[in-house]
């Protein structure tokens, strides 16, 4: 099975919230390279806002750069999808039509042109109400379903 997960799911599988034994399981992950920067931001949040402690942020993050990068022996967790001036436009263009938040655009943008070209991406992991809907509507089954 391969997924495309936005940042919401990508974070679950480093911090402990509901849903991170699904995204778990899922074996490869694709996602777009705003990642790099949201789930590192992200984990920093949850220190910021005492969530979990600095040492526990700076495992986390650790633990994702590792995974990321492909830096270990075992299978590959990720697939990024590159930002291109294309990803950039058609993300443009889903802003307008679903009302998304610039970043999530980029998500639903880089999932939509990964579809494209690797059709066995039929799934969209994310917890975040309006993006779950805006790839609901451009034909995604969804995880959570």
């Amino acid at each position: 099975m391969t997924v495309f997960a936005d940042t919401s799911a990508v974070v679950k599988r480093y911090a402990k919230e509901p849903g991170q034994d699904l995204i778990r399981q899922i074996p490869i992950l694709v996602v777009s390279q705003l990642a790099r920067v949201e789930v590192s931001a992200a984990l920093w949040g949850k220190e910021r806002m005492g969530e979990i402690s600095h040492r526990e942020a700076a495992v986390l993050e650790s633990l994702f750069e590792r995974e990321y990068h492909h830096l270990d022996d075992g299978p590959r967790v990720f697939s990024p999808v590159r930002v291109t001036p294309v990803v950039l436009e058609a993300g443009a263009r889903l802003a307008r039509k679903h009302r998304l938040r610039g970043f999530d655009s980029i998500q639903l943008a880089s999932a939509i042109l990964a579809a494209e070209t690797a059709p066995e991406i039929t799934e969209f992991a994310a917890w975040d109400k309006r993006l779950r809907e805006a790839a609901a509507a451009e034909g995604f089954a969804l995880i959570p379903d």
